[in-house]
């Protein structure tokens, strides 16, 4: 697979794998043709790589569960253990609440001291279902992001990390698609005062490595304190 020769290099030395929004076929309407089980090929893929390097493997593809195909970010980590999030706001200018169900789950959940917020391409433009209510240390976004909107994906991950205190990654997609659509990347990590951590917002087919500092976020949170001015929502 295309995606195990890009990495090969980083493994070793690699605590989080994060691949784009729905990594093995790119965006696609016609979620019959490509839906997989929970325990179908690819997540077994992701599993076995998890396991061979010690690493989490993340990232969205389409899953059929009790007859509805759900645009599903799926967390596998090395001793096995599977997390998901099912994308909430389906993106309704190309159509795909009508071919999707939203999620319902929070998307949340704990890894070793880090607490994980995952979430999916359209959800990033709405910041109160991104809202930093559980004390999150990081937020993931996978994305098949178009050129069209290149600024509006850079501005909107750095606005996640910074009213959330957080550290961002955004993951996107490159190339073209059936329907004409370019998308560049521009994948990046932000932490917690919206500071890029990546040298060079990515435009081609890379690999981006970056270590994150949960002590260093603790105690900014601690020095600055806006957390706790926040505002609380209850979401229905």
């Amino acid at each position: 697979m295309r995606i195990q020769q890009l990495l090969s290099k980083y493994l070793l030395d690699t605590d989080l794998i994060v691949l784009p929004e729905m990594f093995t076929t790119g965006f696609s309407m016609e979620p019959q043709k490509i839906a997989e089980k929970n325990n179908g090929q690819t997540v077994q893929w992701m599993t076995s790589l998890a396991e061979k390097y010690r690493a989490v493997v993340c990232g969205s593809l389409v899953i059929l569960s009790d007859g509805n195909y759900y645009n599903r970010f799926v967390w596998v980590t090395s001793d096995g253990a599977e997390h998901y999030y099912d994308k909430r706001h389906t993106f309704s200018l190309a159509g795909e609440h009508l071919k999707y169900t939203s999620g319902k789950n929070s998307g949340i959940w704990n890894y070793g001291d880090w607490k994980i917020c995952a979430r999916i391409c359209y959800d990033l433009r709405f910041p109160v279902w991104c809202r930093n209510s559980s004390d999150y240390d990081l937020i993931i976004f996978v994305a098949n992001w178009p050129l069209a909107r290149t600024d509006a994906w850079r501005s909107l991950l750095k606005s996640r990390a910074i009213e959330n205190m957080s550290y961002c990654i955004g993951v996107n997609r490159i190339g073209k698609d059936a329907n004409g659509l370019t998308y560049l990347g521009h994948s990046g990590i932000y932490d917690h005062i919206g500071k890029r951590l990546t040298p060079k917002m990515a435009n081609n087919e890379s690999v981006v490595t970056v270590e994150l500092d949960k002590d260093e976020l603790n105690l900014a949170r601690n020095r600055l304190g806006f957390l706790k001015d926040r505002d609380r929502f209850v979401l229905h």
